[in-house]
């Protein structure tokens, strides 16, 4: 076979492949280009993949010593699915919380809550007893399925919220209802009938913006199921641009371990809703351990690893440490955060069979957007990739909103069906992002004439530690609430292991102070660990600000990374 260019191989697949023909579409008055034949909703993907599956027979999803096949798995989410229209009264348009850490349950439960026409409210499984009542609140879910500690933490809110808590794993006895008990009495069978419209809404997933509050983002099945047959399709041009050798043997069945949170799109979308329709077999790790990793990867030939940067450099290390070289592997992604250009030679040398991969998507995009991996990794290791094509247009703009030269700098801005729907209940903030279809992500980059995209810088004041987007507003609010802080400014302070650290300034009152032990105790009562900064600086004099009297972030990270008498 003659290798293609990335482009006729598109064309080719998209002209050829009915599976990936597209069509023109009008969405809330905006016309874009999305596939014509996929299905029309997120529960339709666990149908599209059953022959995949082996017609339900094979092993679909393995945690620890369980296993189910895809049919159990189907028929699992099928009776939870009854159990929640016929026990808990819910019906489409309803909003129900998820809430727990990466458990079977939990994939289970997106699926059934999607196939009553519910709409799935993930909330982070790290957020204090305050962090879950804002977004509860917010999202004005009544129903939580929760696990052991995350139950533990919406005891204090169920009355005042009117919560109706169902019980997982850990949690048992401490809910109204019980996961398991629900599933054994439920009727079996076949999904229940309900008619649900691409454009209704599939999720609620929180993310950091540049308010101190998290921002629902409202995604809906069309942005859902369109990103992961973009993905889906990457499998399919992928042997047209480098054909396989005559002689190769069969390609293993995907299988990919999950490795980060189920509550991030990096896990649920490329990985889960992908592994439906691919046909691919899902591994859940209860904790990161990159050993623990390398041994799962070897005995149960995965051949898919997607965790952010520290993960995959962790991997890495392990591996070397234990002899391995995972040669199943076939591809190493890397999504989140940036991955450090020097680590990508060095994966591709350890894990020689391995595609090493990079990708930038956002909670906005349905995780959608641009990517690379192999060759054109390594020889561009600073760069993020090329748009993931066929459904997406990219633009680079200036803060006017006009396009900017090839080689300039701009804001990256997207427009495709996988866009969100909006922030939910901020409607400025979603006109501020969503123009015409077209997102403006906040991030700043340059686009060269071969279509390689090169972040450079983010509009927002966000602080990613490995793969946690950490709103700097988010960590000062809580810094306030302390009663000897007059001023407070977080920023990010370089992390060899994370790639970012949070790190904070603080003004005390006249003749107070405080460690910062002293100070990550008192802020766990009111911010998730991830986001108390590693690295405090303590002054009693006002905190730099610029010409307009703002706090000045850079010139204060600046100062305090030069001056280590004032950390502590």
């Amino acid at each position: 076979m003659t290798a293609m260019t990335p482009e006729e191989a598109v064309r080719h697949v998209v002209t050829t492949n009915p599976t990936f023909a597209l069509h023109e579409v009008d969405v809330r008055g905006v016309t874009f280009k999305a596939f014509k034949n996929i299905p029309p909703n997120v529960p339709g993907l666990l149908a599209a993949g059953w022959a995949q599956h082996g017609d339900g027979q094979l092993e679909y999803l393995a945690y620890e010593d369980e296993s189910q096949t895809y049919a159990e798995f189907t028929s699992g989410v099928n009776k939870l699915a009854h159990a929640m229209r016929d026990e808990l009264g819910l019906g489409q348009g309803d909003r129900v919380a998820v809430a727990m850490r990466n458990y079977p349950d939990l994939l289970m439960s997106v699926l059934a809550i999607s196939s009553i026409g519910g709409i799935v409210v993930f909330l982070n499984a790290w957020w204090t007893p305050e962090e879950l009542d804002y977004a509860l609140r917010d999202s004005e879910a009544k129903v939580v399925f929760a696990d052991g500690p995350r139950m533990e933490r919406l005891q204090p809110l169920k009355e005042a919220l009117g919560l109706t808590l169902v019980s997982v794993r850990d949690a048992k006895g401490h809910g109204a209802f019980d996961i398991d008990a629900l599933i054994e009495g439920a009727k079996a069978g076949t999904a229940p009938e309900v008619t649900i419209d691409t454009d209704d809404d599939f999720a609620i997933m929180y993310s950091s913006g540049t308010t101190g509050s998290p921002k629902g983002v409202v995604q809906t099945h069309r942005g859902a199921v369109n990103a992961v047959f973009s993905w889906l399709m990457q499998s399919v041009i992928a042997p047209l641009i480098d054909p396989p050798e005559p002689d190769a043997p069969a390609a293993l069945r995907p299988s990919a371990l999950v490795v980060t949170p189920l509550f991030h799109v990096t896990a649920t979308h490329p990985l889960f809703l992908l592994s439906l329709p691919a046909g691919a077999k899902i591994t859940l790790m209860r904790k990161w351990d990159a050993a623990e990793a390398v041994r799962l990867m070897r005995d149960n030939t995965i051949t898919r690893f997607l965790g952010v940067p520290t993960q995959s450099a962790e991997l890495m290390q392990a591996a070397r440490a234990m002899g391995e070289t995972l040669p199943a592997m076939d591809y190493l992604g890397a999504g989140g955060a940036k991955r450090p250009g020097a680590q990508v030679a060095q994966l591709a040398e350890t894990f020689p069979n391995a595609g090493v991969a990079t990708g930038w998507g956002m909670t906005e995009t349905n995780a959608l957007g641009i990517g690379m991996i192999g060759d054109d990794y390594v020889a561009r290791p600073e760069s993020a990739g090329k748009l993931h094509p066929p459904v997406q247009e990219l633009r680079m703009l200036d803060d006017n909103g006009n396009d900017v030269a090839l080689g300039e700098l701009g804001e990256i801005t997207v427009k495709s069906p996988a866009n969100m729907r909006c922030y939910l209940n901020k409607p400025d903030a979603t006109a501020e992002t969503l123009q015409d279809g077209w997102l403006r992500t906040g991030d700043l980059g340059v686009l060269d004439a071969d279509g390689y995209v090169t972040i450079l810088d983010r509009k927002k004041n966000i602080i990613i530690r490995g793969g946690e987007n950490i709103a700097c507003l988010d960590v000062e609010g809580a810094l306030h609430r302390h009663p000897d802080v007059l001023e407070a400014a977080a920023f990010s302070v370089p992390d060899a292991r994370l790639g970012e650290a949070v790190g904070a300034a603080v003004q005390l009152k006249e003749g107070a102070l405080i460690s910062r032990d002293e100070m990550a105790r008192f802020l766990e009562a009111h911010i998730a660990k991830f986001k108390i900064p590693a690295h405090l600086w303590i002054q009693h004099g006002a905190l730099i600000r610029g010409a307009t009297d703002k706090i000045d972030r850079r010139a204060i990270c600046a100062s305090c990374l030069e001056n280590e008498e004032a950390k502590v």
